[in-house]
């Protein structure tokens, strides 16, 4: 468990940077050069989810359960689920999807996580799933009072909502049908 914690307090700790001290960030990524800066944040961002994602599997494994939902919460999971991977996509390929979501991939993280929440009810759930949502919704809420930044994404095209929802439906079913079980070790509709 505390390998979890430590994965989560590291690699939430570089992501909430913005959001506490976003002068702070500023200066040393001048100081240091923005390379440089974006080297130490990607190592240190690796090195966390490294820590949570091993610390979540060892935590899995000996977690007493809190609470238990009903078997058919899966299917409301699975339902929510259905627009996290087109949302995820929205966010590098841009059209009315991401207009319309103004932050996709913290949409696509809250419905995440609150899919994951509504089916598994252990303590390395809870800590897992429950700070990815917390921090998704802090981080949307804060994001109203940053100045924007420029983010990189694909070149515009009329065709990429389309792209976005058949390449999105595509990912989803193949990680429902075949790698959930195979990445995480659990179907998620058996």
């Amino acid at each position: 468990m505390e390998r979890l914690i430590l994965g989560l307090a590291v690699f939430f700790g570089v992501h909430c940077i913005s959001m506490v001290a976003l002068g702070w960030r500023d200066r040393v990524a001048e100081r240091l050069g923005k390379r440089t800066w974006q080297g130490i944040y990607s190592v240190a961002s690796l090195i966390g989810l490294y820590l949570l994602v091993s610390g979540y599997g060892a935590a899995r494994a000996s977690d007493a359960v809190l609470y238990a939902t009903p078997p058919e919460f899966r299917y409301i999971a699975a339902l929510l689920m259905l627009p996290a991977f087109s949302l995820a996509l929205a966010s590098v390929i841009p059209g009315r999807i991401r207009t319309a979501a103004q932050h996709p991939l913290l949409l696509s993280t809250m419905l995440w996580a609150l899919a994951h929440l509504l089916t598994n009810g252990s303590l390395a759930d809870l800590l897992l799933f429950g700070t990815f949502l917390v921090w998704a919704v802090a981080v949307r809420i804060s994001l109203k009072r940053r100045p924007a930044r420029p983010i990189r994404v694909l070149p515009s095209s009329p065709a990429n909502d389309v792209i976005v929802v058949v390449g999105g439906l595509a990912l989803y079913a193949i990680f429902i049908l075949w790698l959930h079980a195979r990445w995480i070790g659990v179907p998620p509709l058996a």
